[in-house]
C-alpha cells in the first residue's frame, strides 16, 4: 500500500471520544484552510460508524454545507445525531466543530438495496486512462507550464491519481461544450470495505467540481485573481464500486450568477456503469486589485 494511501487512511480513520463522537485531524498541509473533500470524507466515516449494519445498508447519499473554513493546525470534532432508524432507511446528522464553532453539517442516508426498475445515463465517449498522458508525461512535458497549484499537486505523493482527458484546459484552451473529463483512482489497493469506497470516493469528489464553472469562461480556480470556496456539496452513491478502479468523473456547470457558480457531475466505472452523482455550488469571487 502506498505512503499517500495510508496517509488518507489514517486521516478518515477518527478517533472515537465518546458515543456518537469522533475526532479527525488534518495532514500536514500548507494550506490555509482545511480540503472540503477531507470533511466531507471524514463526516461520512463519522455516520457510517453509527450505523450498525452499514454494510447491508450503506449510505446511499449526502448533502453537505461548508459555513466556515476549517483550521488546518487543530483538530475537528464530529458530532452524529442518530435522527432516525427504519426498517429500510437510517438517517444521520453529522456537525464539525472547531474552536467551538460549527465549520460544517451534513446530513447522510442509508438504504437497503432493493429490487425494482432500472436505468442510467450513458457513459461519455472519452480515451481510456491508458490512452491519455501518464504520470511521467506529465512531469516531464506539461508540468513547467501549469498553473503553480497544479503544478504543486503533481509534484507530490497523491492519494488519488488523476488523468485528466481534457489536459490541455489548464495550459489555456477554451473547451467549446463546456465539459471536463477526469480520470480518478485511489493510488493504492483499499481494504474491501464498501465504506471505505465510498468515503474515499466522496473525498476525492470535492477536488476539482467547482473549478468546471469556470470552463464557460475560458478561465480556471487557479488563477491568482480568483477567490473559491465551496458552499454546498450533495453527493448521491447508485451503485456498488472499487475507489481504487479507474472512475471517470464527468463535469459540466449549467449556471453561474451571484458570485456563485454551480456545477454537477456524474461518475462512471470503467464498464460505464453509473455508480455515482455529485453536484456543488460555490463561491466565486474576482480579487479587487490592491490600491
Amino acid at each position: 500500500m502506498s505512503t499517500a494511501i495510508q496517509d488518507l487512511l489514517g486521516v478518515l480513520d477518527l478517533e472515537p471520544l465518546e458515543v456518537n463522537l469522533f475526532r479527525g485531524r488534518s495532514p500536514p498541509s500548507e494550506r490555509t484552510r482545511v480540503y472540503g473533500g477531507q470533511v466531507i470524507g471524514q463526516a461520512l466515516v463519522a455516520a457510517c460508524r453509527t450505523v450498525d449494519d452499514v454494510a447491508t445498508r450503506p449510505a446511499h447519499s449526502l448533502h453537505a454545507y461548508f459555513m466556515l473554513g476549517g483550521d488546518p493546525k487543530v483538530p475537528i470534532i464530529y458530532e452524529v445525531d442518530r435522527i432516525r432508524d427504519g426498517r429500510s432507511f437510517a438517517t444521520r446528522r453529522v456537525v464539525a466543530i472547531q474552536h467551538g464553532e460549527a465549520i460544517f453539517t451534513m446530513a447522510v442516508s442509508f438504504h437497503r438495496d432493493e429490487g425494482g426498475l432500472s436505468h442510467q445515463a450513458k457513459m461519455p465517449v472519452v480515451p481510456t486512462p491508458d490512452a491519455l498522458a501518464n504520470e511521467k508525461d506529465i512531469r516531464e512535458r506539461l508540468l513547467p507550464m501549469m498553473p503553480e497549484t497544479v503544478r504543486r499537486y503533481y509534484e507530490r505523493a497523491r492519494p488519488i491519481d488523476l488523468r485528466p482527458v481534457e489536459l490541455e484546459r489548464y495550459l489555456g484552451k477554451q473547451l467549446p461544450d463546456g465539459r471536463f473529463h477526469v480520470w480518478l483512482r485511489a493510488s493504492g489497493t483499499l481494504p474491501d470495505d464498501p465504506a471505505i469506497h465510498q468515503c474515499v470516493l466522496a473525498y476525492a469528489s470535492d477536488m476539482m467540481l467547482l473549478d468546471a464553472a469556470m470552463i464557460p469562461h475560458g478561465r480556471t480556480l487557479f488563477e491568482s485573481t480568483i477567490m473559491a470556496a465551496s458552499l454546498d456539496h450533495a453527493l448521491w452513491f447508485h451503485r456498488p464500486f472499487r475507489a481504487d478502479d479507474w472512475l471517470l468523473y464527468s463535469q459540466e456547470s449549467p449556471n453561474m450568477s451571484g458570485a456563485r457558480g454551480f456545477s454537477r457531475g456524474q461518475i462512471f466505472a470503467s464498464d460505464g456503469t453509473l455508480v455515482a452523482s455529485v453536484a456543488q455550488e460555490g463561491l466565486v469571487r474576482e480579487r479587487r486589485p490592491q490600491g
